[in-house]
């Protein structure tokens, strides 16, 4: 509906529209006719199948893992093209390289023999019941199927086709390589459980992992860029190097056949970041699928403008909250950015921020989303599998850090409103709040979600039951949810699921290598030799390393290794399991506002046109309180919600007249424009604060109502001198 046709029929001005439109990325295809439809139809199957196994039809863990992992590579190859596309069709020819046919022939030839192989085996089990099949087969599909794999992965770099309707024979057969994987491992999977890892494992078995990783890491490249794929890269390495490296980083090597085989099993691959991606994620992605669908996202942020559009510098506060709400259940923030950044954007920049703040404040709520209870991004499940705590212990302990980080990014926000004595947008132009709250039942299948988990339902449930609210309440809307649109969410859901898919594989890569060589145990001794000399000195080291193992990653990815590789650490050092993981998981996900290489900034940049690494210093400056909570949650656990009332109270009010005082510091307003004196010792009252501690409250207290006089110019210098008021 139009802004004037929206206003004619009385329900005010509508701002967003399209908020839950997914965007094409720049090489996902599009393709029309038949083939769009099978393509749909394939997504939508992936999606069922997950939800009738987790409710209904439990299969062995295995058997359902890898059904995920290579449905969705099936599915990320049909869709995501090597290189970006265009809307029109390719040259005559401009696929028809010499080099590029030969690639082609190889592929098709290598893979189409694996898979035919594979395809004898299964088709002598269901035929004649042969639980052997011929010797053959198993023993020659390997080196084709692998060969195969490369010259297509080779050929899509050069000579991939540009158009977004066409799917090229190189990605039907990557898919067809990824069914290969399937089918063999599942023949196997009994006896492979055994020897997977060992010296027993067969040239079969290794083929068929060799092949699962280079389509991994493939997709991931494809879905993410190139970071992933070189960290997990530079860790297969050290596999093999580990001779040749020195101190802690030396170990005796491992064989080709002995490395890729216990790479995919659950100590690696298999293990825990695809055990929820293939529950939690997939689930609570369909969930937000739902809520899209019906166009919940639309009405979450015209809610968020009627609400706060017209207060001064509305737009930026408004990409606060809808920002973070959506990216709460988008589960990337770069994403996040680009679906509500298109939006709030332009109309901060309309009030007056300039485009590098306007794209930073939308990089720093879309991150922030992602620490945001109850779904985090799906990191509180990560964290609940990884740790063995109760879900719910997670959701509760992640309230206050949350809280602390979005108000110091409002107060932020509104404090650079005031130093540029900007205004919001005029009323007339935005919903109006009166029509809106009649539809506040929106909010509804996130509520029945939120008592669903602390009522005691388990979490598969709970994201079952917020799917059914969210299409039962849509009937109370224009967009009405029947089966042509459950059909679309189940589509999208596979569609949005595809990038973490890839991302937690590959993760199991690197997850899989820690675990193998042990060097997560060597990290840990070397954190507790420098923790012998500061304690503090070892938390900023873990701090460092969490970042620069999360630049460049999705936040899945990025928490995932930052557990396996110092979360061990710290726990070693004493740090309590909880404190330690949230430590490491605040950086992983601030690694996407963190210069030089902040994934998040960039997205924003993108869509404001200003600068990317301006953009990222920027967003890391609007997103500093993330920088300093975990320290702060290290020396007070009341901020986890761990220990008496009383002490919680106390450390939430401290923190948060701290995180006032630090957004005031960086801003450079208080009360008043602040010289870079006062900015200096609201920093440091700032720290006093933050630090929780009586002796330390007053006298950030004491600095603060200070600095208020003064700024007030209730003291002056001319009063000090005197020692009273004229």
């Amino acid at each position: 509906m139009s802004v004037q046709a929206a206003s004619a029929a009385g329900a005010g001005p509508v701002i967003a529209q399209g908020v839950d439109d997914e965007p094409l990325a720049g090489n996902q295809r599009d393709p029309q006719g038949r083939i769009g439809l099978l393509i749909a139809i394939l997504c939508a199957a992936y999606t069922v199948f997950h939800l009738v196994v987790m409710v209904l039809y439990p299969l062995e863990t295995w058997t359902y893992r890898m059904i995920h992992l290579c449905g969705g590579l099936l599915i990320g190859f049909l869709t995501y093209s090597a290189l970006s596309q265009t809307t029109e069709d390719p040259a005559p020819g401009a696929a028809r390289h010499p080099v590029g046919l030969a690639l082609t022939a190889v592929a098709v030839a290598g893979i189409g023999y694996g898979f035919l192989m594979i395809a004898i085996a299964w088709g002598g089990w269901w035929i004649a019941g042969a639980a052997q099949p011929p010797g053959f087969a198993f023993r020659t599909y390997g080196i084709p199927l692998a060969v195969g794999t490369v010259a297509a992965i080779l050929a899509g770099w050069f000579f991939s086709p540009r158009s977004r309707r066409r799917i090229p024979l190189l990605d039907v057969a990557l898919g067809f390589a990824a069914l290969a994987v399937l089918g063999y491992i599942l023949f196997v999977v009994a006896p492979l459980r055994m020897r997977a890892g060992t010296g027993m494992a067969q040239p079969g078995d290794l083929w068929a992992a060799v092949t699962g990783v280079l389509l991994i890491l493939e997709l991931a490249r494809r879905l993410t860029g190139l970071a992933l794929v070189v960290i997990v890269g530079v860790f297969i390495a050290y596999s093999f190097l580990g001779p040749w490296l020195p101190g802690f980083l030396n170990h005796r090597g491992y064989t080709p056949t002995r490395f890729f085989t216990y790479i995919f099993t659950d100590q690696g691959v298999l293990g825990d970041p695809i055990a929820v991606s293939s529950t939690y994620i997939i689930l609570f992605i369909a969930f937000a699928a739902f809520l899209q669908a019906s166009k919940v996202g639309d009405y979450f942020v015209n809610f968020a403008f009627a609400c706060a559009g017209q207060a001064r510098g509305g737009p930026a506060k408004v990409a606060v909250f809808a920002s973070g709400l959506m990216g709460m259940i988008n589960g990337t923030s770069a994403g996040n950015v680009v679906s509500t950044g298109s939006l709030t954007i332009p109309l901060m920049k309309k009030v007056g921020y300039s485009p590098k703040t306007s794209a930073a404040i939308e990089a720093t709520a879309s991150s922030g989303g992602q620490i945001l209870p109850p779904i985090m991004g799906a990191g509180a499940f990560i964290m609940a599998e990884v740790t063995g705590i109760p879900y719910t212990d997670i959701v509760i302990a992640a309230i206050i850090p949350a809280l602390l980080y979005f108000v110091s990014v409002y107060f932020m926000v509104d404090l650079q409103a005031l130093k540029l004595n900007m205004k919001g947008l005029p009323r007339s132009e935005l919903p109006r709040f009166a029509d809106l709250i009649k539809q506040v039942y929106l909010f509804l299948p996130i509520i029945i979600l939120i008592y669903t988990l602390f009522a005691g339902y388990s979490v598969i449930r709970a994201g079952a039951m917020g799917m059914a609210a969210a299409a039962m309440v849509s009937w109370l809307t224009p967009h009405k949810m029947g089966p042509r649109q459950i059909f679309h969410a189940l589509e999208l859901g596979a569609k949005m699921s595809i990038q973490l898919v890839a991302v937690c594989a590959a993760a199991g890569v690197i997850v899989g290598v820690i675990a193998l060589t042990g060097v997560g145990a060597r990290f840990s001794s070397l954190l507790l030799t420098i923790a012998d000399q500061n304690q503090y000195l070892a938390m900023f080291f873990a701090m460092c390393i969490s970042i620069i193992l999360g630049m460049g990653m999705p936040t899945t990815a990025a928490y995932a290794v930052a557990a396996a590789v110092v979360a061990p650490g710290l726990i070693q050092l004493g740090v309590p399991v909880l404190v330690a993981h949230f430590f490491v998981f605040y950086y992983a996900v601030m690694s996407a506002i963190t210069p030089p290489v902040a994934l998040a900034a960039y997205a924003g940049a993108g869509l404001s046109g200003s600068d990317p690494m301006k953009t990222s210093v920027e967003a890391f400056k609007l997103g500093l309180a993330a920088f300093i909570v975990p320290f702060m949650f290290f020396g007070a656990h009341e901020l986890l919600m761990q220990g008496e009332t009383i002490d919680i109270i106390h450390a939430t009010a401290s923190a948060l007249l701290g995180m006032f005082l630090l957004s005031a510091g960086v801003i450079g307003y208080y009360f008043g424009h602040a010289s870079g004196l006062v900015r200096i010792v609201l920093l440091a009252a700032a720290l006093s604060m933050i630090a929780v501690g009586w002796i330390s409250d007053a006298i950030g207290l004491t600095a603060a109502v200070g600095l208020f006089l003064w700024q007030r110019q209730m003291v002056t210098p001319n009063v000090l001198a005197k020692g009273r008021a004229d």
